[in-house]
């Protein structure tokens, strides 16, 4: 946490001696107690005994808030006070945050993600067999990758915005997965009959190498339902993630998927075609 000046005026609301009798008597109950008091204590009270405790155990207590499954009220009681206390929120503005600062944030992760990256390469170099057998593979492989990456996407930017503003917590992961898993079903199924048809419509030969049409149509239309799927649910569940890990979803969701995806993608791509089409068997 970064600490910042107070921006919480109390001092209307309650006298000096007054809040100090309420600190002290706040001060004897145990952190659990303390915890639950803060959830139920008018904000002007509450703020008032919290400025007269010191850092560490304001920080205890928001850390406890937090643990507790009252992030958002942790949250609230970090900017009244002038701490910064969630990851997503940096302790400058965008703009006045400086280039190297910006640069120091994000480099760790683009440099090792596409260091990463090189397992993607593995992958494909591992199927040549394959892709020599079925060239007509090589031209949907960038779709996989795509579509993946654009759902998985989609459903990172809605949870992180839903953490932003408090409507979602830490510990509603499993509801957010049950959600998310129902939702890439259904793009799944849809996205995977629009490839099936633009493969059987735009090719006019009944076989492609050894292999009919339609199977090779069945075989990338499933291994593009089981990428959007799991790319779906993985891309609502990362930020959720990186906030229980106290990292910014803002500056590792992105990257993350797109890396994970890329690896993921050409390893379900290849292995669901080859097991569909006995290619290798």
């Amino acid at each position: 946490m970064t600490v910042m000046n107070n921006t919480f005026d109390y001092a209307t609301a309650f006298s000096t001696a007054e809040i100090v009798a309420a600190r002290n008597a706040f001060l004897q109950y145990d952190i659990d107690k303390q915890v639950e008091l803060l959830t139920v204590m008018p904000v002007e009270e509450s703020m008032g005994i919290l400025h007269h405790c010191s850092v560490a155990h304001v920080q205890h207590l928001l850390n406890a808030l937090d643990a507790q499954g009252f992030d958002r009220e942790a949250r609230e009681y970090a900017n009244h006070l002038g701490f910064i206390h969630s990851e997503a929120e940096p302790a400058k503005s965008y703009l006045s945050t400086g280039v190297f600062a910006h640069v120091k944030q994000r480099i760790g992760w683009i440099v090792g993600l596409a260091l990463l990256g090189i397992v993607s390469g593995m992958i494909i170099a591992q199927y040549e067999d394959t892709l020599s057998q079925l060239v007509l593979l090589a031209v949907y492989m960038p779709v996989i990758a795509a579509a993946g990456g654009n759902t998985g996407s989609q459903a990172a930017t809605l949870v992180v915005r839903a953490l932003a503003t408090g409507e979602l917590r830490k510990r509603q992961w499993l509801k957010v997965m049950w959600k998310e898993a129902r939702v890439a079903v259904f793009i799944g199924v849809a996205i995977a009959a629009v490839m099936m048809v633009r493969i059987l419509l735009f090719n006019h030969n009944a076989t492609v190498g050894a292999f009919a049409l339609h199977d090779i149509a069945v075989a990338i239309a499933l291994a593009l339902f089981i990428q959007v799927t799991i790319s779906t649910t993985l891309g609502g569940l990362l930020p959720i993630v990186a906030r229980a890990c106290h990292l910014d979803p803002a500056v590792l969701v992105s990257p993350v998927l797109a890396s994970v995806v890329d690896i993921s993608g050409m390893w379900i791509y290849f292995t669901v075609v080859n097991t569909y089409l006995g290619i290798g068997s």
